[in-house]
């Protein structure tokens, strides 16, 4: 009996195994695509490549557009990773505080961005911030990435929090500890794995924001997805892969940190 199930196993085995390359070359294959395409030394855009060359990236970095919205974007994304953590991590200790349903109904707010498609988020704070007078500024904008990379923060945060038992503030309280004293010596390394990771969830996805990023954008300024869109609509030369390149690069530098600070394994 057992040989059968080991021999039943076999096939259901290989099946589910070919199924996860299939799933892994069709994620990364887009991206080896692009790579693959900046370093081509043709005029356009093609893979497999033709010939070996960096006169892309060279490009890239001689086109003032680009890069103004690289930095416009590293700036912008910055700061909503800074400040996203911060209410995030505030968010969280309220929702381990609310229960019932009220805490169902505190959960589903928190996550709200994630369900309202993002033109109607656009266009709504859009109106909102020409009302109080940041309409086409770089507050505004700031402010609508914060909106909506928010919630990747607080999920992730939150499920770093769930494990961690009630009963060690209590600990910590009945040991004559403070309130932050007991946030900062005992909550928070404990979920710093999944803080740190909701700050690069936040980098990530304010860096491609299109939709908002285009609606809210300053007067005169761009970032790199505005950017690349701007250059790809009169001109389809490979240096947008050397741009995505880099972006790629960048989202892999961000979780070399969390490996580097946390670990992967205990920030998922």
């Amino acid at each position: 009996m057992n040989r059968s199930a080991f021999a039943n196993q076999g096939p259901v085995t290989l099946g589910f195994g070919l199924l996860i390359v299939l799933l892994y070359v069709f994620l990364l294959m887009p991206l080896v695509t692009i790579i693959g395409a900046s370093f081509t030394s043709g005029q356009l855009m093609a893979f497999p490549p033709e010939g070996f060359s960096l006169q892309w990236y060279a490009e890239f970095l001689g086109r003032k557009n680009l890069i103004d919205g690289l930095l416009l974007s590293l700036k912008v994304g910055a700061v909503t990773a800074v400040v996203t953590m911060a209410i995030a991590m505030m968010a969280a200790l309220a929702g381990q505080v609310i229960t019932g349903k009220l805490g169902g109904w505190f959960q589903l707010g928190m996550t709200l961005p994630l369900l309202v498609p993002e033109l109607l988020t656009a266009v709504g704070l859009l109106f909102f911030l020409y009302k109080i007078g940041l309409g086409k500024t770089g507050l505004g904008l700031q402010i609508g990435h914060i909106l909506m990379s928010f919630p990747y923060a607080y999920v992730s945060i939150s499920a770093a929090m769930r494990p961690v038992p009630r009963a060690l503030d209590e600990a910590s309280a009945s040991l004559g500890a403070t309130g932050w004293q007991t946030f900062r010596l005992v909550t928070l390394p404990l979920v710093m794995p999944g803080l740190a990771m909701g700050g690069i969830f936040a980098f990530i996805n304010s860096f491609d924001l299109y939709t908002i990023s285009l609606l809210l954008k300053p007067i005169g300024g761009n970032t790199l997805p505005l950017a690349l869109f701007d250059f790809l609509t009169y001109e389809f030369k490979p240096t947008a892969a050397a741009a995505a390149t880099i972006s790629i690069l960048l989202s892999l530098v961000g979780v070399g940190l969390v490996q580097k600070l946390v670990g992967l394994q205990r920030a998922f």
